[in-house]
């Protein structure tokens, strides 16, 4: 069988099977026809070309066949193509905003457009980066919360807007010369000239002399040089009145041109009209809070908000004046219901449809605002550092600094913004951020009402009145010193179950302090004290115990208050580890029933439950449940955040019996207890041990007592020890609490955000700080008392100073100098040992005050104080003295001569020799002689003594003073010009510079003195009295100017030495423009040149997320410690360059004389806690970081969320300056630091 081969046929072409595609339309369908043939198409000309794939093409071509690129001479290959050069673009700008619009006219009736009108339209060209005024346009969504720091901020209230004219007079080089108005009549720089108007033209003005007018009556030839000579008299410092002199003009023409002067001016220059009194501005207004508001409710018919209970007088008074729109201080003891008056102010917002700012000094408060605010209105918003819940919200809940830095960055927040609530305004005494208080106030814009809310203060008129000037508009003070529950104030001296009954009243409700009280707990601790040294030996103890005698004190404390069913109760102890060991100590105490119990483990299951594992079996967490399920709580800022909350809520139920607390549980904190017992009355200030001063007392005693609960609450002083002196109880108890005080200081944050706003001075805010307060209060009556003062030199004559008088002033002004340097000299011998010493009974002395002229006294006994030093003296006075003070004794010379000024010129009775005993101050020494007399002071001063009562007033002195008498007397006759006295630097061996010198221009006065000739002139006396009268109102006038200038204010030298510091570090320019490095400072919350140092000099670039948040974090730790010895390489590198720059910002500052030492400024940082935020920031748990510091868990924790509020301040000023990689960095560096237990959401935002 024949086999076929079997051909291999080619694969069939596609265009060879027996198909057709053919494409239907554009729609993308197709149909196959059993016809063999290329596709076909129903459009004429298929489908439309399309773009091949880029990605593709370009890896086909340069990663799959690079065999085309040259190997060599690849800068040959590369192509470029010329740009085409449009120099036209660079002038391109944005369009002119339209400067008018047209606005329809519409019939008053129908509303019919009847025509259009052209209205110009004002403020067109506002922008947030170049006004200040609420009519800008608003900024971008984004920025509309936090605002933008290149933004500015709103014009603030009680500030007067400059006008161009005010801007343009602030350039201190250039002189404003008017070329449009009196430039032929009146100087430059001169304020008055010389009319030289003819007769017919109309009269001069007040104060302007025609000379034309005044020469024409004299019918005088030759008017031109007659003229010229008038005008070339020499007039003294004034230009505006033309005076003769017989000097200058023949004799015959000057009484007749002097009469026409005299009269021209007579009756050109009114005479000045008396002073008016200032008017007196209360800006503060005492509101009456004893009178009952009957027709509150007729007033407010609807009000904007109702409570279950009755409000108070003092809440009803200031919701009236909440309704006017008024701005009041609420200044009430804790828990008398300061929070109503915020409450209405928020409903009166939500009514309104306005917004409402609630500011606290502390974050927890803010947390627990937020819950109680939101439960009540709902609409409620959270701001904190790592918080942002609802912004939108009517009411926005805030910290004061968060509310600072919107208004700097120009928040659109503030165009709806109603009302401001200051809670706890007494935090603006706190040294560190008292400061943000005052700028806050200050920077608030006029429309902006402001609610504070503080504890009772002493000064509550005067703060009011400081934001009342401020603001320029009334603030109404409501305080008031009830409270809803009065207190009981008791002595605990028991330490045993048989001595658990010692408690003594010592302070009952009404305010009466029972001495027998106090008396009785002496008692009871003396004697137990005795007892001790019959069991173990005279020995007393010297100190108040360890734990063991804590113990037994708190058992029978508590054993004796859960008796009187006076539970819960608060101990405040002033150290965070007295309380840990308080609480531990107390194994054996339970204090609550099963049902409790039961309550308390829910809700702890409940709260940890948002917690890692690892996290719930934390030390601290397992010890605190532990307590918590006895009934005992710790609360201090060492504790966990969520553990402090879960504390305060259970305290709030009634759960918590028991808890051991540091001073900040009442900042605030609206959680009354029934009892609140003090572990000592001394705390530590940071500096020193001190008792508690009434502020500190009153506000933590606060806590005791719940209203509508108790009918008292009850304050306990615990006597470990002895018993604390009666002086100091009753000074705590009773005495006032502390005054509001400026705690004003400048920043570099401050200082720059105000220097890149043109319109904004620093020095501004310096003169509305509250520390400036005492000072410019009375501005208003020193300009009225300046111009006043002004008007009177304009009416003086002018002294002549011509001739034998050409050096009067030159002698006036030596004269004063040489009072002064000698009065700087005595001053400087006062203050020096040897100088006092010198001021011993028997010297003769030189007395000058307002009742004797350098009259001769002795020194007859000096007081012991070395603070206040007194000098009993017997001086020389006639006899009998008179009873008016202006007569008594001789009056000073009015007209000084040579003899009066070099020398004493001591005091002589013109009749009989009197004498009288004076207390002297070192200021009334006018000098200290090198005569000593030897007398016996007691019996002198027994006798004047015995001689002012008046059965005896009319026997003779005593011998002794009779000699004393004698002797002063005897040196005065041989001494006119005065005893020789002790010279400071010879013989009271006073080497100091400054003292040598004015010595030497003493000398050099004096001869000066003795060579003027116009005392030689017969009319000295009368032109000395026109030129002191002259000078002495110029002198007032020039302290009245330095008063109203900037020169007067307290930190104006600092803010110079601040400024150019910055200037050094090129943060301004020259000029005081802010450069980058400014505006990047401006962003930074906290150490604004360091971290901006470190961004520049890129020392934070090339580092990883987590070694440069371990190196920030010594910049907001706050437990001072050195880093690990365990630390990487590239941390210790890290650790010295910041130490490095902190160093050369610090000598900066030196060099431009900041009081800061440099050590000073780098000892602010601690890295303490650099491995613990390294290793947190790696991932290791919480449990772990325990074991590698000492460092309590909440400071910890704290450190923490500070240090991620810097990263993210960082990340903004990275991308302000185009960091782009930093930024980065700095995002990923805040989320790993964000996680676990540390940012576990509150739970009152829950």
């Amino acid at each position: 069988m024949m086999e076929t081969e079997r051909i291999v046929l080619p694969p069939p072409d596609p265009l060879d099977l027996p198909l057709r595609a053919v494409e239907l339309g554009c729609t993308g369908r197709w149909e196959l026809l059993n016809v063999p043939g290329a596709p076909e198409s129903t459009l004429p000309h298929g489908l439309p070309p399309c773009a091949p794939d880029l990605q593709q093409e370009a890896e086909q071509l340069f990663l799959s066949s690079p065999a085309w690129l040259p190997l060599h001479g690849v800068e040959h290959s590369a192509r470029k193509w010329q740009r085409k050069m449009d120099p036209w673009s660079l002038l391109a700008t944005l369009g002119a905003p339209v400067p008018s619009d047209l606005q329809a006219q519409r019939h008053p009736t129908t509303g019919q457009i009847l025509g259009y009108k052209e209205v110009l339209l004002e403020n067109t060209n506002l922008t947030a980066t170049t006004s200040l005024s609420l009519r800008r346009p608003p900024g971008p969504i984004s920025q509309s919360l936090w605002g933008n720091p290149t933004q500015y901020p709103f014009w603030p209230g009680g500030m007067d807007e400059p006008t161009i004219a005010d801007l343009s007079t602030r350039e201190e080089a250039e002189e404003e010369i008017d070329f449009e108005k009196d430039l032929l009549t009146v100087p430059p720089g001169f304020k008055k000239g010389v009319d030289f108007a003819p007769e017919d033209h109309p009269a001069p003005a007040p104060g302007l002399l025609s000379l034309s007018r005044l020469l024409e009556p004299l019918d005088l030839g030759g008017g031109d040089e007659d003229e010229s000579e008038a005008v070339g008299q020499p007039g003294g410092p004034r230009r505006d009145t033309v005076s003769a002199s017989p000097c200058s003009v023949p004799p015959a023409r000057a009484s007749s041109l002097e009469n026409l002067v005299l009269q021209e001016a007579s009756t050109a220059v009114a005479p000045p009209e008396p002073p008016k009194p200032p008017p007196q501005e209360q800006w503060a207004i005492p509101v009456d809070v004893t009178s009952p508001v009957d027709d509150f409710y007729r007033l407010i018919p609807q009000p904007a908000f109702r409570w279950a209970f009755e409000p108070d007088v003092f809440q009803k008074q200031a919701i009236l004046h909440l309704e006017r729109h008024d701005s009041v201080f609420v200044a009430a003891h804790t828990s008398a219901g300061k929070t109503v008056v915020a409450e209405y102010a928020i409903a009166l917002a939500q009514k309104h449809m306005t917004r409402t700012i609630y500011t606290s000094p502390i974050k927890a408060l803010s947390n627990q605002k937020f819950r109680d605010f939101r439960n009540t209105f709902g609409d409620v918003g959270l701001l904190t550092g790592d918080v942002q819940l609802h912004p939108e919200a009517s009411c926005l809940i805030m910290t004061t600094e968060i509310l600072r830095s919107m208004l700097y960055s120009g928040s659109d927040v503030i165009r709806d913004l109603e009302w401001v609530i200051f809670d706890e305004v007494h935090y603006i005494n706190d040294a560190e951020r008292g400061v943000v208080w005052e700028e806050v106030l200050i920077m608030l814009p006029d429309h902006v009402s402001i609610i504070l809310l503080s504890a009772t203060v002493p000064n509550a008129l005067e703060f009011a009145d400081w934001i009342g000037r401020l603001k320029r508009r009334q603030i109404y003070v409501i305080s008031t010193v009830a409270r809803p529950v009065p207190l009981e104030h008791h002595l605990f001296t028991g330490n045993s179950p048989k001595t658990q009954g010692e408690l003594f009243l010592l302070l009952d409700s009404r305010g009466t302090f029972h001495t027998k009280g106090y008396y009785a707990a002496v008692e009871a601790r003396k004697e137990r004290m005795s007892k001790h040294a019959q069991t173990f030996g005279a020995k007393q103890p010297t100190h108040q115990g360890g734990p063991a005698q804590d113990r037994g004190v708190y058992l029978s404390l508590l054993a004796s208050l859960r008796t009187r069913a006076q539970l819960p109760v608060v101990v405040f102890t002033f150290s965070r580890g007295r309380c840990d060991e308080q609480a531990s100590g107390l194994t054996s105490l339970d204090l609550t029933t099963s049902s409790e119990k039961s309550e308390i483990h829910l809700f702890l299951q409940r709260c940890l439950a948002r917690l890692r594992g690892s996290d719930r079996q934390l030390p601290q967490v397992l010890h605190m449940s532990e307590l918590l399920h006895r009934g005992l709580g710790v609360h201090h800022s060492g504790i966990l955040p969520i553990l402090k909350e879960i504390v305060e809520m259970l305290f709030s139920r009634g759960l918590v019996k028991v808890l051991f607390a540091t001073e900040t549980f009442a900042m605030g904190v609206n959680m009354p207890a029934r009892t609140v017992v003090f572990d000592s009355t001394r705390k530590h200030d940071g500096s020193t041990f001190r008792d508690l001063l009434p502020g500190e007392y009153v506000q933590m005693a606060g806590r005791a007592g719940r209203r509508g609960l108790d009918p008292t609450g009850t304050v306990i002083l615990l006597c470990k020890g002895r018993v604390p002196e009666m002086a100091d109880l009753h000074r705590m108890m009773m005495g006032k609490p502390s005054q509001l005080q400026s705690q004003f200081r400048l920043t570099y944050t401050m200082i720059l955000n105000l220097l890149r706003v043109d319109a904004l001075r620093v020095e501004d805010m310096m003169k509305r700080s509250f520390s400036e307060f005492p000072s410019r209060k009375d501005s208003k009556a020193h300009e009225q008392t300046l111009a006043e003062l002004t008007k009177r030199l304009g009416a003086l004559e002018e002294p002549d100073v011509t001739g034998q008088l050409v050096d009067l002033p030159d002698y006036y002004s030596y004269g004063e100098e040489l009072t002064e340097t000698r009065s700087l000299i005595q001053r400087r011998i006062i203050e020096s040992v040897n100088g006092l010493k010198s001021l011993s009974a028997g010297r003769v002395v030189i007395v000058k005050n307002q009742k004797h002229h350098n009259a001769l006294g002795v020194i007859l006994q000096v007081s012991s104080s070395s603070t206040s030093r007194v000098f009993t003296t017997l001086v020389l006075c006639d006899k009998p003295m008179s009873e008016d003070p202006q007569e008594r004794g001789p009056a000073s010379p009015s007209v000084p001569y040579p003899d009066d000024l070099v020398g004493f010129r001591l005091f002589l009775p013109e009749g009989p020799c009197g004498h009288t005993v004076a207390k002297l101050q070192p200021g009334d020494v006018a000098a200290i002689t090198t005569k000593v007399l030897r007398l016996n002071g007691e019996k002198i001063l027994e006798d004047f003594s015995k001689r002012q009562q008046p059965k005896f007033k009319k026997e003779p002195p005593s011998a002794a003073a009779t000699t004393a008498v004698q002797e002063l007397l005897r040196l005065a006759q041989a001494h006119p010009a005065g005893p020789p006295t002790l010279d400071p630097v010879n013989d009271l061996q006073l080497k100091d510079v400054s003292v040598v010198e004015a010595g030497l221009r003493v000398r050099k006065l004096e001869e000066l003195i003795r060579g003027a000739q116009c005392v030689h002139s017969p009319r000295f006396p009368a032109q000395y009295l026109k030129l002191r009268e002259r000078m002495q109102i110029q002198e007032e006038m020039e302290r009245l100017r330095f008063l109203l200038s900037d020169q007067s204010l307290l930190l104006l030298p600092e803010y110079h030495q601040r400024v150019e510091v910055l200037r050094t570090l090129g943060y301004v320019d020259e000029v005081g423009t802010v450069k980058l490095a400014g505006r990047v400072a401006c962003a930074m919350s906290s150490h604004e040149l360091l971290l901006t140092e470190l961004m520049f000099d890129n020392a934070l670039s090339a580092l990883r997320p987590e070694e440069i948040a371990a190196l920030l974090s010594g910049l907001v730790c706050q437990s001072p410690g050195d880093p690990s010895d365990q630390l990487p390489s590239t941390l210790k590198q890290g650790v010295e360059r910041v130490r490095a720059v902190a160093k050369r910002i610090g000598e900066v500052q030196v060099a431009c004389g900041l009081n800061q030492t440099v050590e000073e400024f780098v000892g602010e940082l601690n890295f303490g806690l650099v491995e613990v935020v390294y290793e947190w920031a790696r991932g290791m748990p919480f449990s772990e970081l325990a074991g590698l510091s000492g460092t309590p868990e909440g400071l910890v924790v704290r450190c923490i969320q500070r240090l991620a509020e810097m990263c993210r301040s960082l990340r903004g000023a990275a991308r302000l300056v185009g960091e782009p990689v930093l930024g980065a960095k700095m995002e990923t560096a805040a989320t790993l630091l964000r996680r676990d237990i540390v940012f576990a959401a509150s739970l009152y935002t829950q």
